[in-house]
């Protein structure tokens, strides 16, 4: 273990592969499966993310099962595929990825499980529950999913702004160096105890488009914009929870997008929302909070374990 809690585990170099999808093509990183017959795993990551920052589960997972993580629509080497963007468009990519790799609900199928964190796991719950529902077997909802505590009166931009912070701010900034990109990240209240974590640096060098001096952000402001207001206000959207084809674990962090306590969900707000109507087991992680929940050594093995229940479950 790394001196910043990272997870220990081998680390195997995924393929860079892309999926045709409407406008183009999707960018994914691949880990393959020592054996045919393996789980498939497709690991979402979040609103401003990309597929790096799930190396430390892939590399929990790899060999055991076949693994793929894409950057979603708007994001890193998906930047380029045009919108119009929302979460229903990425579960449009993500139920082409999963055709692309041979899913299927047929009697006798490789198990397929759906992994989604934060923003990721809104869109795993809509593609389960809409065009993806006979293609997965399994989901694991990872500090998302579920819906966040917005006041009703609230600016969506506003409140996206808040949320975010820092992660947002990054977009309308340009830097000269990597260097400067670390820098700017060594404030972050969690990141920066992360920063020199080869998970977090690859993160950051996949974010990067342009040549120094002026490196910026892949990401695409409208896309957050308009995959932020489905996040938070979108009814449809924050329901799909209640019609899910396979049961689902939700893994919530202690600690918020800034490491405050409560985070994002806590045990009162969870009671309330009735989770075991919707077949959603929900299990805290103690000492993570909404990033490092995918980072750390016990929020990896959570998210490894409820992944391999998941497969088994589904065969």
């Amino acid at each position: 273990m790394s001196a910043t809690g990272s997870s220990s585990h081998d680390v195997r170099t995924p393929e860079e592969i892309t999926v045709p999808v409407a406008g183009g093509d999707l960018a994914a990183l691949y880990w393959g499966a020592d054996a045919p017959g393996s789980p498939l795993v497709v690991l979402l990551h979040g609103i401003t993310s990309n597929a790096a920052t799930w190396g430390p589960v892939a590399a929990a997972l790899a060999g055991e099962c076949e693994v793929v993580a894409p950057d979603l629509r708007g994001r890193a080497g998906s930047a380029g595929l045009p919108g119009p963007y929302g979460l229903s468009a990425h579960a449009a990519d993500v139920t082409a990825l999963l055709e692309r790799f041979g899913a299927s609900g047929d009697a006798g199928a490789d198990a397929t499980v759906l992994v989604g964190h934060s923003m990721g796991a809104f869109v795993a719950t809509l593609a389960t529950a809409g065009q993806a529902r006979d293609l997965v077997h399994g989901l694991v909802l990872v500090d998302g999913g579920l819906p966040f505590a917005v006041p009703p009166a609230a600016d969506t931009d506003d409140m996206l702004a808040a949320f975010l912070g820092p992660t947002l701010e990054r977009l309308d900034r340009t830097f000269p160096d990597l260097a400067a990109v670390r820098g700017f990240w060594a404030d972050h209240p969690v990141i920066g105890r992360w920063v020199d974590d080869p998970t977090v640096g690859a993160f950051l060098a996949r974010d990067l488009t342009g040549e120094p001096p002026e490196l910026r952000s892949s990401v695409v402001h409208e896309a957050v914009r308009v995959d932020g207001a489905d996040m938070l206000r979108n009814q449809p959207v924050l329901e799909t929870t209640t019609n899910l084809p396979v049961p689902a674990t939700l893994l919530w962090a202690t600690g918020g997008m800034d490491g405050e306590v409560p985070g994002l969900y806590d045990e009162v707000r969870l009671d309330r929302m009735n989770l075991s109507d919707a077949h959603v087991r929900a299990r805290e992680v103690p000492g993570t909070d909404h990033d490092t929940i995918i980072w750390s050594a016990d929020g990896v093995a959570a998210v490894a374990e409820a992944v391999r229940a998941a497969a088994a479950a589904g065969r």
